[in-house]
């Protein structure tokens, strides 16, 4: 989801809070999601003005284009 809404790098990055709103996915299971995608390395964050954001690595973004191929 954060592909399809943009988030793909860091000055693009979307708050958790942001994210819920798209998904509509309760926060918790989100931040758990959210934490395995970043273990495999699909997924990073920034701290801005206090709130972490979220956004696809370049990783992240391969492995997402080869499920559409």
């Amino acid at each position: 989801m954060l592909h399809n809404i943009g988030a793909t790098k860091m000055e693009k990055s979307m708050s958790i809070e942001e994210v819920v709103q798209w998904t509509e996915v309760d926060i918790e299971t989100l931040r758990n999601l959210l934490q395995k995608l970043r273990e495999l390395g699909y997924v990073e964050f920034v701290e801005i003005a206090g709130t972490e954001k979220y956004y696809v690595t370049p990783v992240g973004i391969t492995k997402v284009m080869t499920l559409y191929s």
